[in-house]
């Protein structure tokens, strides 16, 4: 990503916040986000989109949509694919900022596991969740929030 390119991020990310304040955080944390996992995929395949180098390490392929909930809302993202890559392990590129399959901040997620071993229902969760954060949680995400903390208390 050139300088030209990461300067137009900012004002983009700039012009949002001065237009609509703290309500825009989610829509500037979506435009950050994307573009240092833009700027990371190209670090670690040594190389910009359609830039040829001796070093290169794979291509570039496109994006894929995420939805990540955040406490600032929901956080729209461009997760970046690649083609021809995979590191040590043998995993394909995914960026270090994000957990695979993670679809919600951790903080939420052990938030609402501790509602639940405290013994507060699974509506009563959902109702508060939605009231604090404007997000709608079921039973199932409220189940798996219980079972990381578990792992987390077992640790």
């Amino acid at each position: 990503m050139t300088h030209q390119e990461e300067s137009a991020v900012f004002e983009a990310v700039t012009a949002i916040m001065i237009e609509h304040g703290p309500a825009a955080m989610a829509s500037a944390c979506s435009i950050i986000m994307n573009c240092a996992m833009q700027i990371e995929r190209e670090q670690t395949l040594k190389a910009e989109s359609h830039q040829r180098t001796a070093d290169r390490q794979g291509y570039a392929n496109g994006f894929k949509p995420k939805t990540v909930r955040t406490r600032v809302g929901e956080v729209h993202l461009r997760i970046p694919q690649t083609r021809d890559y995979h590191d040590e392990e043998g995993r394909p590129f995914y960026p270090k900022s994000l957990d695979r399959g993670v679809r919600s901040e951790r903080a939420m997620t052990l938030a609402v596991a501790e509602m639940y071993v405290q013994g507060v229902s699974t509506r009563k969760v959902t109702k508060i969740v939605e009231e604090l954060c404007g997000l709608q949680v079921t039973s199932t995400q409220v189940s798996r929030a219980a079972a990381e903390l578990d792992e987390e208390l077992a640790a």
